[in-house]
């Protein structure tokens, strides 16, 4: 697992970069140049040491050695040129293996200043090169940064998105594994891991241990294996050289075949098999087959397409069906694949995607995952799905497993923060289960479906919605289709919009937009004039009726509190006694996503036709009123609740008579310190707590350290401080505070506040400090400086009001933040009933 120093001294490269080197993709080649040209330095320096001779640094190439370029009297423009110097002439180095000429080929630095060089480099003189998987690790956190790789559909695959995938295909010790499209071969890492856990004693004894009954269990409540390394002691010489020669990849990026490179052979592998290939439009390997291929491969296509060779089954331009046929056909009799796929896979209509589709199913495919839209934020959020392909059993078995991951551990908002729910673990059991014994899951998003059914209308559709959900419905009332509650839906229409004397007539004309923060319409921001309406195919639409979207964000419903007319991208429902609106407006949402051809990402499919064939479930007249009674009645409660919650900010009411100090008049303000060399087991990882950042974003006003801790020897060498301390971070968010809940040591990113004054409260001063952190946006005194001084730090002016007057403001906030938090509870529990209510009508709950 990755430490923390590791991880902060990685972060602490790319903040010195990122002035003169922006990009990221930049950064992490630089920062790989420069740990390779430290570890081969350091691997000359441990060959001295055992009696033998140096190899990469010898003869003409002696003067680049490490200690050379840190002497301390080199100057600072020495330096840089020695440095520059070394790396642009390394690919020629002799002494050197051909894996780390490569990888040193085209280097050069991109910027020309002493300073910034010196700081990065002694950072990485931190670094040392050890044979552990820790470098791995922390390799791999390097290369976390690279989430978008410019235009060509390329996204990094979340590891607990590739590790899933490598657990689903269950690669073996003497299998042939391929990524054709590596990128930085996080699939090839992953499959390298998982073959060292299945041959290792410790594991096997493990499962001994935890054997256990499967059986109804819910695919969210299985558990997942502890994540940690395991040595493969179970295999053997011969094994271990079989498998680094079995383990291929291949990408058309030089710069990711180079990081490929690094980064298998910081796992172990002294010769790894990466080669730069264009693997749809050079067909020199394509009668190479593997036992197993994991792949994300590209999902874009350069304007004009793809220019193939013709070996392809199917005959496209588009690199994502090409790679889809490529990873079919280039699997041995009985290989194995997982491959994630955008939805144009899953649904296009057009004759290529068809074609492999149909290719698929008949004779390949054996299940379909579909991952939640934002699994690639905040990168992208395309929705994507897992093709599972086995070619021995597609052949066996006459249905194929689709299944539906609703969440995968992290929220789906840009930062992917860590949540409770998580369905990958119980996925994996079930989709072994089916790939194994044949067993299908009793689940709502799992079903077997007859390859006969999946090809019966010719589309060859592999939407698990279009299948899974629509298996699910099994209300207690009536499914009724909308187009036997209403015999007319009314769509609206725009007016051509060169003509400038349709718009602006004061006619309310309502567009998506004017539907995002209104349920009651009564304004639109586009109005239209009489010539415009008679000039479009506009329909008015009478104040009460239910409007719907049904393009670009379907599902979306408001109602119009005035007579108006719509654009095409809305329908609207108009009141009878067949159903209440209040009543349609929660069911629409539902029964959109209970069509796949209803589905966002499938909106251009859905027409008046469609909308008609949706179906809810129609309960009585006087029972629908009573749901939407107890609906509304949450919905009021949510509403009140959200109000308090993002209105409030703690206020600390300053009155003109209180004396403003100055923090360093009213404490002792010291500078937190790191034990050297960081990652030292003589200072690092005892028994002492160490604060980080993250404890205090984690914690809020006291703070407990759990992330990072310090030897005894090391927390002589650090900055202790007394539980009840105040505490400011001085870089990453600079000016944020926190109070220890517990004796700690402060690394050099936060100030401590030391002998504090008795006339002052620690309770009030965190909050004048938080009021300040929040005035001035996210980062503070951050907005404008990027880091904070001591001596900043020290001229923080305060107001300070008598004591008495400070802990009646502290008790007064605390009292406040009981009350926000119990709203959040409020929202949450009332969301809670409202699905519930929603969920038993349609017969889930």
């Amino acid at each position: 697992m990755l430490d923390t120093e590791t991880k902060r001294r990685i972060d602490t490269c790319r903040d010195i970069l990122v002035g003169k080197v922006p990009d990221p993709k930049s950064q992490v080649e630089q920062i790989t140049i420069a740990l390779i040209y430290k570890f081969m330095d350091d691997m000359d320096a441990e060959a001295e040491e055992l009696g033998g001779e140096r190899s990469f640094f010898t003869g003409e190439f002696a003067r680049y050695g490490w200690s050379k370029l840190m002497a301390p009297g080199l100057g600072g423009h020495e330096m840089l040129s020695l440095y520059a110097e070394a790396i642009q002439r390394m690919n020629e180095n002799p002494g050197i293996p051909p894996l780390f000429r490569d990888i040193f080929k085209n280097a050069f630095l991109p910027y020309r200043d002493p300073e910034t060089l010196r700081s990065f480099l002694k950072e990485i003189n931190s670094f040392s090169y050890d044979h552990s998987e820790r470098l791995g690790d922390a390799f791999e956190y390097l290369l976390s940064v690279l989430g978008s790789q410019g235009e060509a559909g390329q996204f990094r695959t979340p590891r607990h998105i590739i590790d899933f995938m490598v657990e689903i295909i269950d690669p073996k010790k003497d299998e042939t594994i391929l990524d054709p499209a590596c990128g930085t071969a996080g699939f090839l890492i992953s499959s390298y891991k998982h073959i060292l856990k299945h041959n290792s004693k410790e594991y096997r004894e493990q499962q001994d241990r935890e054997a256990y009954d499967e059986k109804g269990v819910a695919i969210e409540e299985l558990p997942i294996d502890n994540p940690q390394h395991y040595s493969g002691d179970l295999l053997t010489p011969d094994d271990r050289k079989r498998l680094a020669e079995n383990i291929r990849g291949y990408d058309i990026s030089p710069d990711m075949v180079r990081l490929s490179l690094v980064n298998l052979y910081l796992h172990g592998f002294t010769d790894p098999h990466i080669e730069e290939y264009d693997t749809l439009t050079s067909d020199e390997k394509w009668n190479e087959l593997a036992d197993v291929i994991l792949a994300n491969p590209p999902f874009m296509s350069p304007k004009g397409g793809i220019k193939p060779h013709k070996r392809f089954s199917v005959q496209s331009k588009r690199s994502e069906v090409l790679f889809v046929d490529y990873i079919a056909e280039h699997l041995t009799p009985n290989g194995r694949a997982a491959v994630v796929v955008p939805e144009g896979i899953i649904f296009q209509s057009q004759t290529a995607y068809k074609q492999l589709r149909e290719m698929l199913v008949k004779g390949y495919l054996v299940a379909v995952i579909s991952l939640p839209a934002g699994v690639f934020n905040p990168y992208s959020g395309v929705k994507t799905s897992i093709l599972v392909i086995d070619k021995r059993l597609a052949k066996q078995c006459d249905e194929v497993l689709f299944v539906k991951i609703e969440n995968d551990g992290f929220n789906l908002g840009a930062q992917r923060r860590p949540i409770d729910r998580n369905d990958l673990p119980g996925a994996v059991r079930v989709v072994k289960a089916f790939l194994q014994q044949g067993e299908v899951a009793e689940h709502r998003n799992v079903l077997a479906v007859s390859r006969e059914r999946i090809g019966e209308d010719a589309e060859w559709n592999l939407s698990v919605d279009r299948y899974v959900i629509t298996q699910a419905l099994k209300s207690d009332h009536p499914m009724v289709k909308l187009g036997e509650l209403f015999d007319d839906l009314k769509i609206g229409g725009t007016p051509p919009r060169k003509n400038e004397e349709y718009f602006g007539g004061g006619i309310p004309w309502v567009s998506i937009k004017d539907m995002e923060n209104q349920r009651i319409i009564t304004k639109t921001k586009e109005t239209l004039t009489p010539e415009g309406v008679k000039n479009s195919n506009c329909k008015l639409i009478k104040a009460g009726s239910l409007l719907m979207s049904f393009k670009l964000t379907v599902g979306r419903t408001s109602f119009a509190g005035i007579d108006l007319y719509t654009n095409e991208a809305i329908i609207a429902f108009e009141q009878n006694d067949k159903v209440d609106l209040q009543y349609l407006s929660y069911m629409l949402p539902a029964a959109v996503n209970q069509d796949p051809s209803a589905n966002v990402f499938n909106a251009k499919s859905l027409n008046k036709a469609k909308i008609k064939q949706l179906v809810i479930p129609l309960p009585p007249l006087e029972v629908q009123k009573e749901i939407v009674a107890e609906i509304e009645g949450c919905q009021k409660i949510i509403d009140g609740a959200r109000q308090v919650v993002e209105n409030y900010q703690p206020r600390i009411p300053i009155h003109p008579d209180w004396p403003m100090v100055e923090l360093g008049d009213v404490c002792n303000i010291v500078r937190g310190s790191s034990p050297r060399p960081k990652g030292d087991p003589k200072y690092y990882g005892g028994p002492i707590p160490r604060l980080m950042v993250a404890d205090i974003t984690r914690d809020g006003m006291y703070a407990t350290p759990q992330i990072d801790s310090l030897t005894e020897e090391g927390a002589k060498k650090s900055r202790p401080m007394d539980k009840g301390s105040v505490i400011i971070t001085v870089s990453g968010n600079p000016g944020l505070p926190t109070i220890l809940a517990t004796d700690a040591c402060i690394h050099d990113g936060f100030v401590g506040l030391r002998e504090l004054d008795e006339k002052v409260v620690p309770e009030y001063l965190y909050y004048s400090l938080l009021a300040n952190h929040a005035a001035h946006g996210a980062q503070s005194v951050g907005a404008v400086f990027k880091n904070l001084t001591t001596h900043q730090i020290r001229e923080f002016k305060v107001a300070l009001p008598s004591k008495d007057v400070q802990q009646e403001i502290v008790e007064d906030i605390q009292g406040e933040q009981h009350l926000v938090d119990a709203n959040k509870e409020l929202i949450q529990l009332f969301e809670k009933k409202i699905k519930q209510t929603i969920n038993r009508v349609w017969g889930e709950g």
